[in-house]
Protein backbone atom coordinates (compact mmCIF):
# COMPACT_ATOMS: atom_id res chain seq x y z
CA UNK A 1 0.00 0.00 0.00
CA UNK A 2 1.19 3.64 -0.71
CA UNK A 3 2.46 5.85 2.12
CA UNK A 4 -0.31 7.38 3.41
CA UNK A 5 -0.18 11.00 4.30
CA UNK A 6 -1.66 12.97 6.94
CA UNK A 7 -4.20 15.63 5.34
CA UNK A 8 -6.09 16.13 8.61
CA UNK A 9 -7.50 19.64 8.17
CA UNK A 10 -7.50 19.32 4.17
CA UNK A 11 -10.65 19.24 2.33
CA UNK A 12 -12.26 18.36 -1.58
CA UNK A 13 -15.45 19.28 -3.14
CA UNK A 14 -16.39 15.99 -5.50
CA UNK A 15 -19.60 17.33 -7.32
CA UNK A 16 -21.59 14.29 -9.41
CA UNK A 17 -25.08 14.22 -11.13
CA UNK A 18 -26.55 10.75 -10.15
CA UNK A 19 -26.16 8.57 -7.03
CA UNK A 20 -23.50 6.01 -7.75
CA UNK A 21 -21.44 8.52 -10.24
CA UNK A 22 -19.16 9.05 -7.15
CA UNK A 23 -18.54 5.33 -6.34
CA UNK A 24 -17.92 4.17 -10.30
CA UNK A 25 -15.66 7.45 -11.35
CA UNK A 26 -13.60 7.81 -8.49
CA UNK A 27 -14.36 6.07 -5.52
CA UNK A 28 -10.87 4.70 -4.85
CA UNK A 29 -9.21 8.11 -4.66
CA UNK A 30 -11.92 9.28 -2.08
CA UNK A 31 -11.86 6.77 0.17
CA UNK A 32 -7.94 7.01 -0.43
CA UNK A 33 -8.26 10.53 0.49
CA UNK A 34 -10.23 10.03 3.43
CA UNK A 35 -7.89 7.83 4.98
CA UNK A 36 -5.61 10.24 4.33
CA UNK A 37 -7.38 12.15 6.89
CA UNK A 38 -9.23 14.28 4.09
CA UNK A 39 -12.78 16.15 4.54
CA UNK A 40 -14.05 14.69 1.34
CA UNK A 41 -17.67 16.36 0.30
CA UNK A 42 -20.07 15.15 -1.93
CA UNK A 43 -22.72 16.89 -3.76
CA UNK A 44 -24.99 14.85 -5.93
CA UNK A 45 -27.28 16.68 -8.27
CA UNK A 46 -30.41 14.47 -8.54
CA UNK A 47 -31.71 11.89 -6.63
CA UNK A 48 -31.60 9.84 -9.45
CA UNK A 49 -35.18 9.50 -9.88
CA UNK A 50 -35.30 8.15 -13.29
CA UNK A 51 -32.87 5.41 -13.26
CA UNK A 52 -33.01 1.77 -13.65
CA UNK A 53 -34.68 -0.87 -11.03
CA UNK A 54 -32.73 -3.84 -11.14
CA UNK A 55 -35.67 -5.63 -8.80
CA UNK A 56 -39.04 -3.54 -7.74
CA UNK A 57 -38.91 -4.97 -3.90
CA UNK A 58 -36.10 -2.59 -3.31
CA UNK A 59 -38.22 0.71 -3.80
CA UNK A 60 -41.25 -0.20 -1.14
CA UNK A 61 -43.71 2.68 -2.66
CA UNK A 62 -42.01 3.09 -5.84
CA UNK A 63 -39.98 5.89 -4.50
CA UNK A 64 -36.79 5.24 -6.41
CA UNK A 65 -35.34 8.80 -5.28
CA UNK A 66 -35.59 7.80 -1.69
CA UNK A 67 -34.36 3.99 -2.42
CA UNK A 68 -31.00 5.31 -4.43
CA UNK A 69 -30.36 8.06 -1.47
CA UNK A 70 -30.49 5.49 0.88
CA UNK A 71 -28.17 3.79 -1.30
CA UNK A 72 -25.47 6.26 -1.86
CA UNK A 73 -25.21 7.13 2.01
CA UNK A 74 -24.28 3.76 2.46
CA UNK A 75 -22.01 3.79 -0.48
CA UNK A 76 -20.44 6.81 1.21
CA UNK A 77 -19.81 5.41 4.70
CA UNK A 78 -18.15 2.53 3.10
CA UNK A 79 -15.86 5.65 1.30
CA UNK A 80 -15.38 7.64 3.94
CA UNK A 81 -16.85 10.24 2.87
CA UNK A 82 -17.66 13.19 5.46
CA UNK A 83 -20.41 15.20 4.36
CA UNK A 84 -23.31 14.63 1.45
CA UNK A 85 -26.15 16.91 -0.04
CA UNK A 86 -28.30 15.38 -2.26
CA UNK A 87 -29.92 17.67 -4.78
CA UNK A 88 -33.44 17.62 -5.95
CA UNK A 89 -32.79 18.44 -9.82
CA UNK A 90 -34.50 16.80 -12.15
CA UNK A 91 -32.82 13.90 -13.30
CA UNK A 92 -32.64 13.84 -16.98
CA UNK A 93 -32.64 17.27 -17.59
CA UNK A 94 -29.69 18.58 -15.26
CA UNK A 95 -27.56 20.39 -18.48
CA UNK A 96 -30.86 22.64 -18.88
CA UNK A 97 -33.09 22.84 -15.78
CA UNK A 98 -32.15 25.07 -12.60
CA UNK A 99 -29.18 26.54 -13.97
CA UNK A 100 -29.21 29.17 -12.12
CA UNK A 101 -29.61 27.91 -8.85
CA UNK A 102 -27.60 25.16 -9.76
CA UNK A 103 -24.70 27.18 -10.24
CA UNK A 104 -25.35 28.71 -6.90
CA UNK A 105 -25.19 25.89 -4.80
CA UNK A 106 -22.16 24.83 -6.13
CA UNK A 107 -20.74 28.46 -5.66
CA UNK A 108 -22.08 28.12 -2.12
CA UNK A 109 -20.68 24.70 -0.92
CA UNK A 110 -17.08 25.92 -2.36
CA UNK A 111 -17.34 28.85 -0.48
CA UNK A 112 -18.59 26.85 2.77
CA UNK A 113 -15.84 24.51 2.73
CA UNK A 114 -12.98 26.14 0.95
CA UNK A 115 -11.48 22.53 -0.34
CA UNK A 116 -8.12 22.18 -1.59
CA UNK A 117 -9.38 20.96 -4.96
CA UNK A 118 -12.49 20.20 -7.06
CA UNK A 119 -13.36 17.05 -8.61
CA UNK A 120 -16.39 16.57 -11.16
CA UNK A 121 -17.15 15.19 -14.44
CA UNK A 122 -14.77 15.82 -17.93
CA UNK A 123 -16.08 16.78 -20.88
CA UNK A 124 -17.31 13.72 -22.14
CA UNK A 125 -19.30 13.19 -18.62
CA UNK A 126 -17.89 9.82 -18.65
CA UNK A 127 -19.55 8.14 -21.41
CA UNK A 128 -21.45 11.32 -23.01
CA UNK A 129 -24.39 11.17 -20.32
CA UNK A 130 -25.89 14.48 -21.05
CA UNK A 131 -26.61 14.88 -17.31
CA UNK A 132 -23.05 14.08 -16.22
CA UNK A 133 -22.34 17.06 -18.89
CA UNK A 134 -24.40 19.18 -17.64
CA UNK A 135 -23.15 18.84 -14.05
CA UNK A 136 -19.30 19.15 -15.73
CA UNK A 137 -20.71 22.50 -17.45
CA UNK A 138 -22.37 24.09 -14.04
CA UNK A 139 -18.80 23.23 -11.87
CA UNK A 140 -17.03 24.89 -14.29
CA UNK A 141 -18.71 27.88 -14.71
CA UNK A 142 -19.61 27.83 -10.54
CA UNK A 143 -15.44 27.23 -10.14
CA UNK A 144 -14.84 29.80 -12.62
CA UNK A 145 -16.88 32.29 -11.24
CA UNK A 146 -15.02 32.79 -8.36
CA UNK A 147 -11.88 33.94 -10.14
CA UNK A 148 -7.92 33.90 -8.19
CA UNK A 149 -10.38 32.77 -5.09
CA UNK A 150 -11.16 29.51 -6.59
CA UNK A 151 -9.85 26.26 -6.00
CA UNK A 152 -8.35 23.70 -8.59
CA UNK A 153 -10.76 22.36 -10.84
CA UNK A 154 -10.17 18.32 -11.82
CA UNK A 155 -11.72 16.14 -14.26
CA UNK A 156 -11.93 12.88 -13.40
CA UNK A 157 -12.04 10.26 -16.93
CA UNK A 158 -12.49 6.18 -17.61
CA UNK A 159 -9.85 4.44 -19.55
CA UNK A 160 -11.51 3.40 -22.73
CA UNK A 161 -12.18 -0.66 -22.87
CA UNK A 162 -11.99 -1.23 -19.22
CA UNK A 163 -15.94 -1.26 -18.60
CA UNK A 164 -15.74 -3.97 -21.97
CA UNK A 165 -12.69 -5.65 -19.80
CA UNK A 166 -15.42 -6.12 -16.88
CA UNK A 167 -18.16 -7.51 -18.77
CA UNK A 168 -15.71 -9.68 -20.33
CA UNK A 169 -14.35 -11.20 -16.88
CA UNK A 170 -17.88 -11.41 -15.51
CA UNK A 171 -18.85 -13.65 -18.47
CA UNK A 172 -15.53 -15.57 -18.15
CA UNK A 173 -16.79 -16.20 -14.45
CA UNK A 174 -20.21 -17.41 -15.07
CA UNK A 175 -22.17 -14.90 -15.96
CA UNK A 176 -24.89 -15.20 -18.68
CA UNK A 177 -25.70 -11.88 -20.66
CA UNK A 178 -29.50 -11.48 -21.69
CA UNK A 179 -28.60 -7.79 -22.70
CA UNK A 180 -26.63 -4.70 -22.37
CA UNK A 181 -26.20 -4.69 -18.77
CA UNK A 182 -25.31 -0.66 -19.01
CA UNK A 183 -28.05 0.36 -21.39
CA UNK A 184 -25.38 1.83 -23.73
CA UNK A 185 -22.53 0.33 -24.81
CA UNK A 186 -19.31 -0.47 -22.57
CA UNK A 187 -16.83 0.77 -25.16
CA UNK A 188 -18.82 4.03 -24.67
CA UNK A 189 -16.78 4.89 -21.66
CA UNK A 190 -13.92 6.78 -22.04
CA UNK A 191 -14.77 7.45 -25.68
CA UNK A 192 -13.08 10.08 -27.57
CA UNK A 193 -12.10 11.36 -23.71
CA UNK A 194 -9.09 13.92 -23.68
CA UNK A 195 -6.11 12.02 -22.10
CA UNK A 196 -5.59 12.47 -18.30
CA UNK A 197 -2.71 14.38 -16.97
CA UNK A 198 -2.05 12.32 -14.15
CA UNK A 199 -3.44 8.83 -12.84
CA UNK A 200 -3.91 7.96 -8.97
CA UNK A 201 -2.80 4.56 -8.10
CA UNK A 202 -6.13 2.94 -5.91
CA UNK A 203 -5.17 -0.90 -6.09
CA UNK A 204 -5.37 -1.29 -2.24
CA UNK A 205 -8.69 0.60 -2.37
CA UNK A 206 -10.64 -0.78 -5.20
CA UNK A 207 -12.16 -3.69 -2.80
CA UNK A 208 -14.08 -0.59 -1.20
CA UNK A 209 -14.73 0.82 -4.19
CA UNK A 210 -16.01 -2.21 -5.52
CA UNK A 211 -18.41 -2.43 -2.01
CA UNK A 212 -19.68 1.14 -2.49
CA UNK A 213 -20.70 0.27 -6.10
CA UNK A 214 -22.38 -2.18 -5.53
CA UNK A 215 -24.16 -0.67 -2.95
CA UNK A 216 -26.36 0.98 -5.73
CA UNK A 217 -28.49 -2.24 -5.59
CA UNK A 218 -31.17 -0.37 -7.90
CA UNK A 219 -28.94 0.06 -10.41
CA UNK A 220 -26.32 -3.00 -9.85
CA UNK A 221 -28.64 -5.67 -9.58
CA UNK A 222 -27.79 -9.75 -9.36
CA UNK A 223 -27.21 -9.70 -13.00
CA UNK A 224 -24.63 -6.52 -13.63
CA UNK A 225 -21.05 -7.27 -14.44
CA UNK A 226 -19.64 -5.66 -10.93
CA UNK A 227 -21.25 -8.61 -9.11
CA UNK A 228 -19.63 -10.98 -11.03
CA UNK A 229 -15.92 -10.11 -10.73
CA UNK A 230 -13.42 -10.83 -7.77
CA UNK A 231 -11.67 -8.08 -5.76
CA UNK A 232 -8.51 -9.45 -7.69
CA UNK A 233 -10.02 -8.87 -11.24
CA UNK A 234 -11.25 -5.53 -9.61
CA UNK A 235 -7.80 -4.75 -8.80
CA UNK A 236 -6.11 -5.15 -12.17
CA UNK A 237 -8.78 -3.66 -13.59
CA UNK A 238 -10.29 -0.49 -11.37
CA UNK A 239 -6.48 -0.37 -9.85
CA UNK A 240 -5.73 3.23 -11.27
CA UNK A 241 -8.04 6.49 -11.77
CA UNK A 242 -7.69 9.19 -14.00
CA UNK A 243 -7.88 12.88 -13.96
CA UNK A 244 -7.10 15.75 -15.99
CA UNK A 245 -6.80 19.57 -14.11
CA UNK A 246 -9.14 21.83 -15.92
CA UNK A 247 -7.12 24.70 -17.54
CA UNK A 248 -8.32 27.37 -15.00
CA UNK A 249 -6.16 29.73 -13.15
CA UNK A 250 -5.49 28.74 -9.66
CA UNK A 251 -3.30 29.99 -7.58
CA UNK A 252 -3.66 27.44 -4.45
CA UNK A 253 -1.82 24.25 -4.31
CA UNK A 254 -3.58 21.05 -4.72
CA UNK A 255 -3.23 17.60 -2.82
CA UNK A 256 -4.67 15.51 -5.10
CA UNK A 257 -2.37 15.47 -8.23
CA UNK A 258 0.32 14.97 -4.71
CA UNK A 259 -1.05 11.24 -4.61
CA UNK A 260 -0.66 10.64 -8.63
CA UNK A 261 1.81 10.30 -11.26
CA UNK A 262 2.36 12.39 -14.26
CA UNK A 263 1.09 11.20 -17.52
CA UNK A 264 3.78 11.94 -19.84
CA UNK A 265 2.83 12.47 -23.47
CA UNK A 266 4.26 10.26 -25.92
Amino acid sequence: MPDAPDWSGRTILAVFAHPDDESLSCGGTLARLSDAGVHVVLLCASQGERGSVSDPALIAGGDLAAARSRELHEAAQILGLADVHIFQHPDGDLRWANVPQLHAEIVSSIERYRPDGVITFAEDGLYWHLDHIGVHERTYTAVKSLGEAAPPLYYVTMQQGVMRDIVSSAVANGLSLQSNPFDIEPDAFGDHAKPPTFVIDVQAWVPRKLAAIRCHRTQIGPDNPFRHITDEQARDLLGVEQFRRSPLESRWDSILEQLGEPVVSS
